[in-house]
């Protein structure tokens, strides 16, 4: 079974992620590095394509990493689980943990990151506005949900873990 990790951008997931394959031995996957290797950097192809197209290309991207990994964590770009059909892939074969930060959090992590195409421009205000949007998909996404805010990345993934080990 593979551990998924979802939530807004900022909230954790790829330092997470990296902590439970160092500490666990666990292979790792991140669906936007996927995307990058493949079709190259994630703000050009919203630039040139449209979300749409970057969205399609995503959903592609989950069903072949899906098919090629059991028992591994893949941390998700942000936006992965607002389509219905991603979410269905996804708990095929794992359990999606939904990483949740307020956006305070999220803003003090990711001010100054200028490789985030939503967030170009007020970056305060637009989190604000995609974490009102997202959180009840994430929560309707999630097997688990696990707040973010005053952890550690080592003690998320401590929880993570024994979830899975029950």
């Amino acid at each position: 079974m593979n551990i998924v990790l979802c939530g807004m951008m900022g909230s954790g997931k790829t330092t997470v992620a990296a902590e439970l394959h160092r500490a666990y031995a666990l292979e790792w996957v991140d669906t936007d590095e996927e995307i990058v290797k493949r079709h190259g950097e994630i703000n050009k192809i919203f630039a040139q394509y449209g979300e749409e197209h970057f969205r399609d290309i995503e959903s592609e991207t989950v069903k072949e990493v899906v098919s090629r990994y059991d028992n591994a964590v893949i941390s998700l770009g942000g936006g992965c689980v607002l389509r219905q059909e991603n979410v269905n892939e996804l708990k095929s074969n794992g359990a999606i943990f939904y990483l949740r930060a307020r956006p305070e959090t999220i803003i003090s992590r990711i001010s100054g990151d200028t490789t985030r195409p939503l967030l170009q421009g007020g970056l305060e205000e637009k989190v604000h506005t995609i974490s009102a949007a997202r959180s009840r998909i994430y929560e309707g996404a999630a097997d688990y949900v696990i707040d973010t805010d005053n952890l550690t990345p080592a003690e998320i993934a401590r929880k993570i873990t024994e979830i899975v080990n029950r």
